[in-house]
């Protein structure tokens, strides 16, 4: 168990607006959760402060708003703090009679994980008595580590919570800890407590049961978040092969009950989907891998995730930077995995054509068209060896959908993109391994996000090994096809 409680502010309480101070000690890394109980007529949630996520709000206790009566509301406020935090502000609206809103911020500190990740559930008592019972309405996943913060809100403002419990089927839970017990002077007055427990072993995924014994009968709210250290991480890892492709990474997705993930490729602030990685169903998936051979050259960029959890919180994390370089221009198709080194020679002209009529109507020209085409262009390229002309020549004589790939040297806007070959002509030096290549091209959209870019390629194989058995015995007994997946094999 590596999460630990931290420390606790004091209770801040008004009609409308709060603004709880920080605990002292907070520090960068560690997750305050804001713990808020408000109550007013129109029963409104607390606005998010500023920097803050909303992990849930619900109220309950049933009955009419009033003194010490009806429903109250419990939320929860989180953020990871990044150093010299400001103390965040909620509020409800303001002229309700009777209304109230209080809140206090605990602080949490963990030793291991790549980041936090929290999930909520609620459930309420509407009977009256000193005997509190509420089932979460949400059914949580379960498993050793992973820390429960109890929230309690009644009606009654003389109240108090003893004997504060958690229960779970398959779950064994920890002491319960009770870190906060306050009475709410403020409108028509409520009573709020927080108590810690951890899960010491099991795994369930189910609502559990919170109880508590009042100093005064009452009905109220519970509500339970649950927290816990993130295993979810990216990493993009260059291979040495050419063209340059990156293999990027999601693992720990199963660990954070990730049901969807996206990656992209991040240039400055751009993000671009990576191939074949658009909304994919993870769903008891540890991984996801996929191949980018469509990044810019010379320039810095990073990867990222969006995930999506079974609860449907948003959670992004990014990689490091990567900066592929190559000694020439590049013309490639993804999807085989193949490309040659090229010069751009010439690129004269980017022409447009629009189908279009024009209609001579008493010496007025009248033109009736459709929109501009996509830009036409013959562009000159060179190869300096055989080995080079002939992987040019593989290129074009299989481009998946006719389509290939153009990148400069140094990514330049209006070079990088997609081209439809529509011809190709070939001038050799008969002296020297020089060729020349004139491209009839047009403008088009990158392949379907349905193939997926290449790994590796049979040539790539043949070039490591020589036989079946090379292969297994290099992977070894345990080798798996994500083994060969990842393997780099320009080494």
């Amino acid at each position: 168990m590596t999460i630990s409680y931290v420390a606790a502010s004091a209770l801040a309480q008004h009609p409308n607006t709060i603004t709880p101070a920080l605990p002292v000690g907070a520090t960068a890394g560690q997750l305050a959760v804001l713990q808020v109980l408000s109550g007013s007529t129109a029963d409104s949630t607390p606005a998010t402060p500023s920097g803050w996520t909303l992990a849930g709000s619900t109220s309950g206790g049933g009955g009419t708003f009033g003194a010490s009566a009806g429903p109250r509301r419990l939320t929860w406020f989180v953020r990871v703090l990044a150093g010299q935090d400001a103390a965040p502000t909620t509020a409800i609206p303001s002229g309700t009679t009777g209304s109230l809103i209080a809140g206090r911020i605990i602080t949490l500190a963990r030793t291991a994980g790549t980041d936090w990740r929290w999930a909520t559930t609620f459930g309420d008592d509407q009977t009256s008595g000193t005997g509190f019972s509420a089932v979460g309405g949400t059914a949580l996943t379960w498993k050793t580590g992973d820390w429960a913060l109890i929230g309690y809100g009644i009606a009654s403002s003389t109240g108090s919570y003893s004997a504060e419990a958690i229960s779970a089927t398959g779950i064994t839970f920890g002491a319960v800890t009770e870190q906060a017990d306050a009475a709410v002077t403020t409108g028509n007055g409520a009573t709020l407590a927080l108590a810690t427990a951890a899960v010491s072993s099991g795994t369930a995924t189910l609502g559990p049961t919170v109880t508590a014994t009042l100093g005064t009968a009452s009905t109220g709210i519970a509500g339970v978040l649950r927290v816990r250290e993130a295993s979810s991480a990216i990493a993009a890892s260059p291979q040495s092969v050419f063209p340059p492709r990156n293999l990027v990474s999601a693992t720990g997705l199963a660990g954070d009950d990730i049901v969807t993930a996206t990656l992209y490729r991040q240039d400055g602030t751009g993000l671009t989907p990576v191939r074949a990685a658009s909304g994919i169903d993870v769903t008891a998936q540890s991984s996801l891998l996929r191949v980018d051979a469509e990044q810019p050259f010379g320039v810095s960029i990073t990867y990222t995730a969006a995930l999506t959890d079974l609860y449907g919180q948003q959670w992004t994390i990014s990689s490091g930077p990567i900066t592929s370089t190559v000694p020439s221009d590049v013309i490639s198709d993804a999807i085989r995995g193949v490309g040659a080194a090229i010069h751009i020679e010439d690129w004269a002209d980017k022409k447009r054509t629009r189908d279009a009529t024009v209609f001579n109507i008493n010496g007025r020209l009248v033109v009736v068209g459709k929109a501009r085409s996509a830009a036409q262009a013959t562009i000159t390229v060179s190869t300096d060896t055989n080995d080079d002309g002939d992987a040019l020549q593989a290129v074009l004589a299989a481009a998946t959908e006719g389509t290939i790939l153009i990148r400069a040297r140094t990514s330049i806007t209006g070079v990088d993109g997609w081209l439809a070959l529509l011809s190709d002509d070939e001038r050799r030096n008969w002296q020297t391994e020089y060729r020349e290549w004139d491209l009839e091209t047009a403008e088009a959209d990158p392949w379907p996000d349905t193939l997926e870019a290449a790994g590796f390629t049979l040539q790539d194989i043949a070039d490591n090994f020589t036989t079946l058995q090379d292969i297994a015995d290099f992977f070894g007994p345990g080798g798996t096809l994500l083994d060969i997946a990842m393997y780099d094999f320009g080494t």
